[in-house]
């Protein structure tokens, strides 16, 4: 996910330190005492779930080959008497806690890591090696934060059975594989997340991603938050042959060569250039030898968009573009005509406008933030409610279709104020970026995030 524009938004900035909070004078209100409860759920078990994570992170994996994080996962659950629903969508973990009547609040955490080359230094570094699915031998790290993600799954877990008696409804804990190819959730989804495992719906559905600013700080963002995103193959097929001899062969690679060029119109003259549109090429793909050409060209596309209406015209066009290139060159029977393959889907995050004000009001209320500032405000010159971000997550293909549910997406700064403060002074925006092999994430941000997802599940759980 790329979270470049997170450093405008400041949406809201809480410290660490005043999570425990200088109430007001109102003594009729069950918050202080509520917060309190939270404290105590989550800092007892405080240095435990540092240990979880720090041996998620050790240990790392790759989209759908989570089989040892998602058993940390329904182990945990499992112990404190949730029911367990293991293997959805290949590696996915669902755990549900029935707790009388009330509504059905769902929080989702990704579970996978980067095929990326660990630099922190970190005395838990992961020093994963794995032959991914494709076949390739690649390092492995948690350089998004999806290990904290799955750690603050975990400790909600813990935090919600020790509070139960605070609460009323049903909660689900859904831990997601194969976040980073945009595939996991849709492949829970179609493995029958609601109809064949009976998964509750959810009324309320939450989910965070790691932010590379100081802990303790919290971005909310009303409406669209990102792009939607679809991974696309596109392999075009020949006859190959003799490098000496084209005229005998119909060439995949020159076929490919021009829908690189074409491909990138779809976005310039049929998208409307007040929507967002990116398409990225990010792998061509063809052939062994310098003198064979080869028989199939593929070409690995990444689309980015702001709504359904600008995804369909973008596939459209690559349909279109790349069905008349083959026709250019010759291809006209079925079977040897360009062959699209739609790998992973994320539809745009647009976080509830209710759901999110609602937020800001529980965060007030519990005088847990030191500065809030509201969509209509400018920080930097901008409106916050004018900001998004052109990267993608694919945590609101769970819920697309579900009618009435109350959806959010947060960030959560996890860089310890040191390193935010010395990369500032530095004149940088960051001490460091998501996928960047020196991502670290602060062992206090596990505890923090902990107590965000429990005061926000127990605000729409309380009887």
């Amino acid at each position: 996910m790329n979270l470049r524009i997170l450093s405008a938004l400041w949406a809201i900035s809480i410290s660490l330190s005043s999570y425990t909070p200088a109430y007001s004078q109102d003594t009729s209100s069950e918050m202080p005492s509520l917060v309190q409860k939270i404290h105590g759920a989550v800092d007892e078990k405080a240095e435990r779930l540092k240990d979880i994570f720090k041996d998620i992170h050790q240990h790392a994996e790759l989209g759908f080959m989570e089989t040892r994080t998602a058993a940390i996962v329904a182990d945990e659950m499992q112990s404190l008497g949730f029911e367990v629903k293991t293997g959805i969508g290949k590696t996915g973990v669902v755990g549900i806690l029935r707790n009388g009547d009330g509504p059905t609040f769902m929080f989702r955490a990704d579970m996978d890591a980067n095929a990326i080359e660990e630099e922190t230094g970190l005395p838990y570094a992961s020093k994963v090696r794995v032959t991914n699915l494709d076949g390739v031998e690649t390092a492995v790290a948690h350089m998004c934060g999806h290990d904290a993600h799955t750690t603050w799954l975990i400790a909600l877990a813990k935090a919600m059975t020790t509070l139960k008696s605070e609460w009323s409804g049903t909660l689900v804990l859904l831990a997601q594989p194969a976040e980073e190819p945009i595939e996991g959730a849709k492949a829970m989804i179609d493995d029958g997340l609601y109809s064949k495992h009976a998964v509750p719906k959810p009324d309320y559905f939450l989910t965070f991603h790691t932010a590379p600013m100081p802990t303790g700080t919290i971005v909310l963002t009303s409406g669209r938050l990102n792009t939607g995103s679809d991974h696309i193959d596109v392999t075009f097929h020949g006859s190959g042959g003799h490098g000496s001899s084209p005229h005998h062969a119909t060439d995949p690679v020159i076929m490919a060569g021009m829908a690189i060029v074409q491909l990138q119109t779809v976005v310039s003259r049929m998208v409307d250039p007040v929507e967002v549109g990116v398409l990225t090429i990010g792998s061509m793909q063809a052939g062994v030898d310098n003198n064979v050409i080869p028989t199939e060209a593929t070409l690995k596309l990444k689309l980015h968009y702001s709504s359904p209406g600008v995804r369909d015209t973008m596939v459209k066009g690559i349909e279109r573009i790349s069905n008349n290139i083959a026709r250019t060159y010759g291809i006209v029977s079925d079977d040897m005509m360009p062959t699209i393959v739609y790998k992973g889907y994320a539809p745009p995050v647009i976080n509830s406008q209710d759901y999110m004000t609602r937020i800001r009001e529980v965060l007030a209320e519990a005088d847990a933030a030191d500065r809030i500032v509201n969509d209509a405000r400018a920080i930097e010159g901008v409106a916050v409610h004018d900001l998004t971000i052109p990267g993608s997550d694919d945590a609101f293909a769970l819920i697309e279709g579900i009618e009435g549910v109350e959806a959010a997406y947060l960030g959560i700064g996890t860089a310890s104020p040191a390193s935010f403060a010395k990369a500032k002074k530095e004149g940088k925006e960051f001490p460091f970026f998501v996928h960047e092999p020196n991502y670290v994430v602060d062992l206090n941000a596990i505890p923090y995030g902990a107590k965000i997802a429990t005061l926000l599940a127990l605000d729409v759980l309380r009887p």
